[in-house]
């Protein structure tokens, strides 16, 4: 006997037990954050990590039926008071993708579930951002091979959908430490190679920006351009920390007080400069990408927060438990 969307019978009280008994021992006042980018109409042969619709439901079911989900500012406030429930979870995804609102809102209104969207304010109304036109790329390029030695870089096969999988995600993460002009010749070029191949646009809009605020969505900034900011001079990383604050909150006519850095990795995508960076720009909390739970001595301006990865929704609880386990990231 199964429960809806296959989680079994005896995993809600499993998972709420082991929760219950974690927040009664070393992991109690912990939050765990989970970290999106973006839902799917229909599973992506080159995405496989991304939810689609009937995937981000099912896990959504799970967080309203087995966790205790709060807005994140909440979440945040009421650790600081001693005040969090047991499994205390919150909700947030990256970059500003338009299926936030088109497919992620319908299914998080459904289970009242609160979240906060981190939104790279410089994409906001545009078709894709750079990540994306290179999958769009390597989807539709005609060759068995991608030599891409004149940009610094490798040279990829492309021959089966496994190959072209592994290319996407080294070519991505590969590029995301190009300088910017270089990475947006790589772009071009990669676009050059293939027919013309429109995609409508993939970004929200500025009045979708304000519909999820009107929801109870919290928005969050994650930059002008989703620049690798250790990749940047001083005055330029904090141009796209502090422009961002001030573009988001002319959108919304309010105060925009959570930051996510891109990509995140401590000491890699940001340093010490950055996170003072953000302090000075009147954030009150700012989101890493490293694995673990929030506790109540972290630096507040580094917060962790992660994917999870699971496929079946009895792993993907058991999953959010283990990072509450964990605690700070080690």
């Amino acid at each position: 006997m199964t429960h809806v969307n296959g989680l079994p019978w005896t995993a809600k009280p499993l998972l709420k037990f082991a929760g219950n008994a974690l927040a009664a021992g070393a992991a109690k006042q912990r939050i765990c954050v989970i970290n999106y980018h973006r839902v799917l109409k229909d599973p992506h042969p080159l995405l496989p990590s991304e939810p689609d619709v009937e995937t981000f439901h099912w896990q959504m079911a799970l967080l309203a039926r087995c966790f205790n989900v709060l807005p994140l500012r909440e979440a945040l406030a009421r650790i600081d008071t001693n005040d969090l429930p047991p499994r205390s979870v919150c909700i947030t995804f990256d970059d500003g993708y338009s299926a936030v609102h088109d497919l992620a809102l319908p299914i998080l209104r459904k289970f009242e579930l609160p979240a906060t969207v981190f939104v790279t304010s410089g994409h906001l109304g545009h078709n894709m951002m750079w990540n994306d036109r290179i999958m769009e790329a390597v989807q539709v390029l005609p060759m068995e091979r991608l030599d891409l030695s004149e940009f610094g870089l490798s040279d990829y096969p492309l021959r089966t959908l496994s190959e072209r999988r592994a290319t996407l995600a080294a070519l991505t993460e590969q590029s995301k430490y190009l300088p910017a002009f270089k990475r947006r010749e790589l772009v071009k070029q990669l676009e050059l190679m293939t027919k013309d191949h429109p995609v409508p646009g993939q970004m929200l809009t500025p009045n979708m920006v304000r519909v999820l605020d009107r929801h109870g969505i919290e928005i969050g900034a994650h930059t002008v351009t989703h620049p690798i900011l250790t990749s940047l001079d001083d005055e330029s990383a904090e141009k796209e920390i502090s422009v961002s604050k001030q573009e988001l909150e002319a959108i919304l006519d309010k105060p925009v007080q959570l930051f996510a850095y891109p990509n995140g990795k401590v000491g890699k995508d940001y340093d010490a400069r950055h996170v003072e960076m953000v302090r000075r720009a009147g954030f009150t909390a700012a989101f890493t990408t490293a694995i673990g739970a929030i506790t109540k001595e972290q630096d507040r301006f580094q917060l962790p927060r992660s994917r999870p990865w699971d496929r079946t929704p009895f792993m993907f609880g058991l999953r959010l438990l283990r990072w509450m386990a964990q605690g700070q990231p080690r």
